[in-house]
């Protein structure tokens, strides 16, 4: 539940866009939108961003959609996030639905709520590590109690071709707590390759493996010890 914190900090930052200012509309963790806008620098492209959220915590595409004009598609599992999301990106089309790998057989799967780090029971190598994923999530973030949800599993290709036919998607923003490499085996690169592919991951080789047909070797834009934020761009 917001606080009068977060509606007073929402004010302020509309009141700020409402006149051109961007000071407070940069969301994204290790100052993944600046660089993006640094090497994205061109108006009206087109995203997919999984893992939404709210729609602006931590939001690699929030910037560029305010302030460059992009429009696109943002994919959030956790139905009440999916709400909030709705909510505060009216232009962009949100769809809930967690992804996964063609193979996956059921139409749900169940996922962890931990705000920011809310992950699918497939995530991670195995229960030990979701486990603590979880637990890290609910103290990082301040979430008061986890639950379990199932929501709709649908691979990033049925998606686009849904929601985005045809079109030519500049930048995919990915990141999925654990299920990067399930999500992106759900993507037909040879119809649907995005231009340029932002990723967090724990698993550098195989994704690497994964894109390496389509995708120039990554260029690291944070690497944080467990993690990497890698900027994979179309050949």
């Amino acid at each position: 539940m917001a606080t009068l914190t977060d509606h007073l900090r929402r004010w302020r930052r509309r009141t700020s866009e409402a006149v051109g200012i961007t000071r407070y509309s940069w969301p994204a963790l290790n100052r993944l939108d600046r660089q993006l806008v640094e090497i994205l620098d061109y108006r009206d492209g087109f995203f997919v961003e999984a893992g939404a959220n709210d729609g602006f915590a931590q939001s690699n595409t929030y910037h560029l959609e305010k302030f460059w004009g992009w429009r696109g598609l943002l994919i959030e599992p956790i139905p009440e996030l999916c709400a909030r999301c709705r909510c505060e990106r009216p232009k962009s089309t949100v769809v809930q639905a967690a992804l996964v790998a063609p193979d996956y057989q059921s139409a749900d799967i169940e996922m962890n709520f931990a705000g920011l780090m809310s992950h699918s029971e497939r995530a991670f190598a195995d229960a030990e590590a979701r486990r603590r994923h979880l637990a890290t999530g609910l103290a990082q973030h301040g979430v008061k109690g986890t639950y379990t949800v199932k929501v709709p599993a649908r691979t990033l290709s049925a998606i686009l071709a849904v929601e985005a036919p045809g079109r030519t998607i500049d930048l995919l923003s990915l990141d999925v707590e654990g299920s990067e490499v399930e999500a992106l085996a759900g993507l037909d690169l040879d119809r649907q390759a995005p231009l340029n592919i932002l990723i967090e991951t724990r698993s550098r080789p195989a994704i690497t493996r994964l894109l390496g047909r389509h995708y120039d070797p990554p260029t690291v834009l944070f690497d944080g010890g467990t993690h990497e934020d890698l900027l994979f761009r179309r050949r």
